[in-house]
């Protein structure tokens, strides 16, 4: 069954919150097409972001993530699952806002350093974001970036526990009746 809702539906929060798995099946559900901009950026890039940070450095990264995500807001009818970064850069919250209805998914330091630890990809082309280890890295950029979620989203999930369905369920009735 389609849903009715807004443009696009774009899903922040930090790696490992359930961007990638809620967002595909959000999409399923909805009958909308599913974006990851993190695979659009290594298809760009022919390799792993990790390896692109490291040749090219961050601020290269970010913008290459900007030009990404403008492509895509140029569309509707996506579900959009964004870098754990997007919102360090003030144009792609205003983008998304103005494109369609953001997502904040959450869960505490602790639920995603256990899901990192149990993620292939997470270890293997994902670059780190400080040289303090995992939960501490995880603590100080999630402090960090509080703010900046909180003004990008629209409403927020705590992911910690939850079925993907479940969350799904919880986007999908408080996004009807938020028109086109």
């Amino acid at each position: 069954m389609k849903t009715e809702g807004p443009a696009n539906i774009f899903l922040i929060g930090y790696r490992c919150t359930g961007k990638t798995s809620v967002g595909r099946r959000l999409a399923a559900l909805t009958e909308r097409r599913f974006v990851d901009t993190d695979d659009c950026l290594t298809g760009e890039f022919g390799d792993t972001i990790a390896a692109f940070v490291a040749a090219h450095g961050w601020k290269a990264f970010r913008q290459q993530e900007a030009l990404i995500l403008a492509r895509v807001c140029g569309e509707s009818g996506l579900v959009v699952a964004t870098g754990g970064g997007i919102v360090l850069t003030p144009e792609n919250v205003t983008i998304m806002k103005n494109s369609g209805l953001v997502v904040w998914l959450t869960a505490p330091p602790a639920t995603i350093a256990r899901r990192m630890a149990s993620d292939p990809l997470s270890r293997e082309s994902r670059p780190r974001l400080t040289e303090m280890p995992g939960g501490q890295e995880i603590e100080r950029t999630l402090a960090e970036r509080l703010p900046l979620y909180r003004r990008a989203m629209d409403f927020s999930i705590d992911t910690d526990d939850m079925a993907v369905e479940d969350i799904c369920r919880q986007i999908m009735a408080a996004t009807i009746g938020r028109g086109e």
